[in-house]
């Protein structure tokens, strides 16, 4: 076991040489093959449909339990067959831009694809095995939500990333689909006010997709892959995306203006350094080189870096400022 690689790995997207690979363990290497830093995003979106739940006096540990495991397998599952259908596709093919910022285990010949395949069976078959178990304590209706998320991990990558469709397939699946619906599979009921509150984590995993996709729009205008910053151009891209990252404020603000939620979750307000250090990275043009200050460890990547370094503080805030109210309820403050 090599739990400091565990560690690294769900915190960064580790660069390993092949003699690295073959002297990890197998939890290491399926940590790194899913590109598991970027699952603190479903996690996070988990955590709030079980605080949302509780907040409501309705939380179930087990169900919970089930949810978060299905949505985070899920996450893991999509990231493989991203890989693979790029590989197939030859997407990743001459230092692709996803070659360059962290190990594509099938391009840089760390795996087979037959044990990308056998990671991907395994890791779908969890994932498929904790929404079974929501089926049975919740009934039929959950084989619709397990039935889009299997739509998404399937199609994501072709054919919705390839028309401009997959940006918006993530605002569906990291708002309603993942916060929405596991906040019905652990009650069984759903609201307007829970779809509005799970939109500003959505917006924020999204823009940290669009910084990507802004980052590598001329590599994948050229292999013909449509992403939304492809369709809008540079500049148009960079505005929406610097939208939505003022929208994830403005939502919050409405729902505790609302009433919906109580004003501990302003708290979100506390990330707003980064806010703003995005918000100057995104009124510029992508530099050809990066600064003499910047990690060499994160180019080429440019906007989604400072898109992630912002979700992360945004949807920890997200979380603090809600477990606070579940608290300040139970105890009879608010």
């Amino acid at each position: 076991m090599n739990t400091s690689m565990w560690a690294r790995a769900v915190t960064v997207i580790p660069r390993v040489s092949k003699e690295e690979w073959n002297a990890l363990d197998v939890i290491s290497r399926w940590l790194i093959a899913t590109r598991s830093a970027v699952l603190v995003m479903t996690l996070n979106s988990a955590i709030i449909a079980g605080l949302l739940a509780a907040r409501d006096g309705k939380f179930d540990l087990l169900l919970w339990l089930m949810v978060t495991v299905g949505l985070l397998f899920a996450h893991a599952t999509n990231n493989l067959v991203n890989d693979l259908t790029d590989h197939w596709k030859g997407v990743d093919k001459d230092n692709y831009f996803r070659s360059q910022y962290g190990p594509q285990p099938l391009e840089h010949g760390l795996m087979t694809r037959n044990q990308v395949l056998l990671y991907t069976a395994v890791t779908g078959l969890v994932a498929l095995a904790a929404g079974l178990v929501i089926v049975a304590q919740r009934g039929d209706a959950i084989l619709w939500l397990v039935g889009a998320g299997a739509f998404f991990v399937l199609f994501y990558t072709w054919p919705l990333k390839y028309i401009g469709m997959g940006e918006v397939a993530v605002i569906v699946v990291w708002g309603p689909l993942m916060v929405g619906g596991g906040y019905y599979s652990i009650t069984g009921e759903i609201s307007s006010s829970i779809v509005i509150a799970s939109l500003p984590v959505a917006l924020a995993a999204t823009t940290v997709l669009f910084g990507k996709h802004i980052d590598k729009l001329e590599a994948d205008a050229a292999k013909g892959i449509r992403t939304m910053p492809v369709i809008l151009g540079e500049t148009d891209a960079r505005v929406a995306t610097i939208v939505m990252l003022s929208l994830e404020y403005a939502l919050v603000a409405g729902l505790v203006m609302s009433g919906a939620f109580s004003w501990l979750l302003l708290t979100v307000f506390g990330a707003l350094p980064w806010y703003l250090r995005a918000l100057r990275i995104y009124s510029h043009p992508r530099p050809a080189a990066p600064p003499p200050e910047y990690p060499p460890n994160i180019w080429p990547l440019w906007y989604s870096a400072v898109a992630f370094q912002h979700t992360r503080r945004f949807g920890a805030l997200f979380l603090l400022g809600l477990a606070a109210e579940v608290i300040a309820r139970k105890l009879g403050l608010l």
